[in-house]
């Protein structure tokens, strides 16, 4: 199948699929006498493993090594394991500091008067202190 078939069928963007080819983590596809790339049912699997990955947070380094072992059929699931559970404590971490920012906005916008006075203190608190730009002190 051509790459935009291809695309709709792994759910990855023909965009990326060039971006994967060309960063090696798919093989390159082999080419139509037309110079069409040209995808089996194999390589869109491949396609589709790397769209589930990425949806779950694993990052390009990450994602080359599970798909090495996938292929290999002797590997031990304790490999596997480990890069799973790293990633989601990984996504923890992200998930508490993501919470963390959102409570310390929440916090800043409930203590402006959002009026036409001036005084801002989600400004004052990016500026670091007074809210007012150093020019205007």
């Amino acid at each position: 199948m051509k790459i935009g078939e291809a695309s709709q069928a792994s759910g990855v963007s023909q965009r990326m699929i060039r971006h994967y080819e060309k960063i090696g983590l798919v093989p390159k596809a082999s080419r139509r006498d037309s110079g069409y790339r040209d995808y089996d049912e194999r390589e869109v699997n491949a396609l589709r493993f790397i769209r589930r990955a990425r949806d779950l947070g694993f990052p390009t380094e990450e994602i080359s090594k599970l798909l090495a072992l996938w292929h290999d059929r002797g590997r031990a699931s304790a490999e596997v394991k480990a890069l799973a559970t790293s990633r989601a404590a990984e996504l923890k971490r992200k998930a508490r500091a993501l919470d963390e920012m959102r409570r310390a906005l929440e916090h800043l916008a409930a203590n402006c008067h959002g009026d036409s006075r001036p005084d801002c203190p989600i400004l004052g608190e990016l500026e670091g202190g007074t809210g007012e730009p150093e020019q205007a002190r």
